[in-house]
């Protein structure tokens, strides 16, 4: 029923349907709660936490998932490059414990949530999950004082921690039918100030740049046109031993000559769609096997796939290890996927952190 129900949401949300116009209504108080919520942080009637290092936010206005983990990876480790020494605080979707704890090696999706998981793997940075973001970066700061920037993924929304740069990303979606909560998929209006948009698309056109960073969008004068982020990924890995490759071009040239292999692709993220369309732009036509955002995989999803190899998201490829029967699965592969972004948007937010780091 909640797949069915989310199914209808996300159609509706596309379009301005019959269910979207009814709820329309509804949408304008929770647009004039969000913007009044913003209003008071902003006055300082409510306080926001500053921490002593800057705070860059990585997050959406639109909901579900629009490539936030990904951007995050590649900021990290562009701000690494740069010289900063940086470290990353989520919320950490389904995390069992409120107050700030480190992800380490042991660490697993049901405790801190999976992105942070695999925030943690891929970047080698000090990673504190929380509900409260200042008091994790509290925590990550107090642990490794060495730490001199702090990225936050998602937490847009999350006003109690001051921010000193904001970046908002989209997807091919754009703002959907351009209405906010429950009417359309939007968290905040449009027209919200930030510092740097990125569209997560292969292609920016001029009607998706308008509606995802609209005239007045940008925050202190900076520039409002978009950047776009390709995810790239051209090979699997075995999840029993990832050392174990196989470009995705020759899977898929085995798949579409004398082998025969059945190839079938799984997604537990908020946009699957997407992770389909890679695959199928490296020349693969996998059975699709879309799956509700941070999916568990407890319900033993593939019992009953007929595939030679099943390809799942590096997501969900954490949560598929804590399970004994699909961590020996041989048919599950891993497809690691990477930003590929201009390097100038790494230099023009170095130049906005330039000065506020501490000496």
């Amino acid at each position: 029923m909640a797949s069915s129900l989310e199914t209808t949401f996300s159609r509706e949300w596309l379009r301005r349907g019959a269910l979207a116009c009814v709820l329309w209504p509804l949408s304008l108080l929770f647009r004039g709660l969000a913007a009044v919520r913003r209003g008071l942080y902003a006055l300082g009637v409510s306080h926001a936490e500053r921490l002593p290092v800057p705070v860059v936010v990585v997050g959406n206005i639109f909901i579900g998932g629009t490539g936030k983990t990904p951007l995050t990876i590649w900021l990290v480790d562009a701000l690494r490059a740069a010289g900063f020494r940086p470290g990353v605080v989520s919320r950490g979707f389904g995390s069992t414990d409120a107050a700030p704890r480190e992800v380490s090696a042991v660490s697993t999706p049901a405790e801190v949530g999976d992105e942070p998981v695999l925030i943690a793997a891929r970047t080698g940075c000090p990673v504190f999950v929380g509900r409260a973001r200042a008091a994790a970066g509290e925590a990550l700061l107090a642990a490794y004082p060495e730490v001199n920037i702090i990225v936050t993924d998602d937490g847009l929304q999350h006003y109690a921690l001051a921010r000193d740069i904001e970046i908002v990303l989209f997807d091919g979606r754009g703002v959907g039918n351009g209405w906010t909560l429950p009417a359309g998929p939007l968290r905040e209006a449009p027209s919200r100030k930030r510092d740097f948009t990125v569209v997560n698309a292969p292609e920016l056109t001029a009607a998706l740049c308008t509606a995802i960073a609209p005239p007045g969008a940008a925050r202190g004068g900076a520039p409002a046109a978009p950047w776009q982020m390709r995810l790239a990924g051209d090979v699997a890995e075995r999840l029993a031993e990832r050392s174990e490759r196989m470009t995705l071009a020759e899977l898929a040239r085995r798949a579409g000559q004398g082998d025969g292999l059945r190839v079938a692709a799984a997604a537990g993220i908020g946009n699957p769609g997407r992770f389909f369309a890679m695959l199928r732009t490296a020349g693969l036509e996998p059975q699709e096997l879309p799956l509700p955002d941070h999916h568990d995989f407890k319900d033993r999803p593939f019992a009953n796939v007929e595939a030679d190899f099943i390809l799942v998201t590096e997501k969900d490829a954490v949560k598929c290890w804590q399970i004994e029967e699909l961590r020996n699965d041989p048919r599950i592969w891993v497809v690691p996927v990477s930003a590929r972004i201009d390097a100038a948007l790494a230099d023009q937010i170095v130049e906005k952190l330039r000065g506020r780091t501490p000496a």
